[in-house]
């Protein structure tokens, strides 16, 4: 059993010991222990009104600084799939994120975040910075930018919608051959369009593809649960007996990019999407 969570914050009040010391003293975690939750984005530093992330271990923080330590040994201990490479186009990277890697990190760390899993195993390493969300449940489709203007000019798209994207879903029961799921999520608009690709009577599903005009949190599982054909695996909005994984896939981004003004398509490889 892992020891319970652990989170601290440290005012320094006078210089001379690392981050290491201090947090080990404080919380009467091992050094070992600390290296770790700092490698793995568990340990953040604020200086004035800037709070950061502290991976480096002989850091000696300032007076009038303060120490925050998240550690939590479950989430430390976690290991996602690796991600893979789809398309590098040196600026970006198009990557497919698999089932349970994160889209960013949380202040208890971020070595399961897609971002911090390519700086860690990509060589050459390259800083990267992340342009949009895919729910940690969901697989598919993600781009990276690898500098910051980059990060800015591809995020833009997906703000102004101008970032074509599809999905590959498989849902409980069968659909009509085109639906239209409009309404409030979160007091905004939503709108999803789904068409029916297959259906199984043997397991009484249905693969659809889905294009969304807007973006709401869950907007696809919502949507699809509130029409009565929940995604499968979707144990939030769906069936909490379910034992699949979530069958949600980002298949296809399409868009004009904003860096070289070129019409860029990318698709995922069959193997990778929901099949009945």
């Amino acid at each position: 059993m892992s020891a319970a969570p652990v989170e601290l914050h440290v005012e320094i009040d006078q210089a001379g010991a690392s981050a290491v010391d201090v947090l080990a003293q404080a919380s009467a975690l091992s050094k070992q222990k600390i290296k770790l939750a700092m490698a793995r984005g568990a340990v953040w530093l604020t200086v004035g009104t800037n709070t950061k992330r502290l991976r480096r271990a002989k850091k000696t923080p300032v007076p009038g600084s303060t120490l925050h330590l998240y550690y939590d040994p479950g989430i430390l201990e976690e290991q996602p799939l690796p991600a893979e490479l789809v398309a590098d186009e040196h600026r970006y990277s198009v990557w497919y994120k698999p089932y349970g890697m994160l889209s960013q990190g949380s202040k208890w760390g971020d070595h399961c975040a897609l971002y911090r899993w390519v700086e860690q195993n990509v060589w050459p390493a390259r800083k990267s910075y992340i342009v949009h969300r895919l729910d940690r449940a969901a697989t598919g489709l993600m781009l990276l930018a690898h500098d910051k203007k980059a990060a800015s000019a591809l995020a833009a798209l997906f703000e102004r919608r101008a970032m074509k994207k599809s999905y590959r879903v498989m849902v409980h029961g069968h659909t009509p051959a085109s639906l239209t799921m409009r309404g409030q999520l979160d007091e905004r608009a939503a709108i999803t369009h789904a068409k029916l690709i297959a259906y199984a009577q043997t397991v009484d599903c249905s693969l659809l593809d889905i294009d969304i005009e807007t973006g709401r949190k869950h907007q696809i599982r919502r949507h699809l649960a509130a029409a009565g054909f929940p995604v499968v695996g979707d144990r939030l909005y769906g069936r909490p007996e379910d034992l699949d994984n979530l069958q949600l896939t980002a298949c296809r981004l399409q868009f004009e990019c904003p860096l070289t003004s070129a019409t860029k398509e990318y698709r995922l490889n069959q193997a990778l999407l929901p099949a009945l």
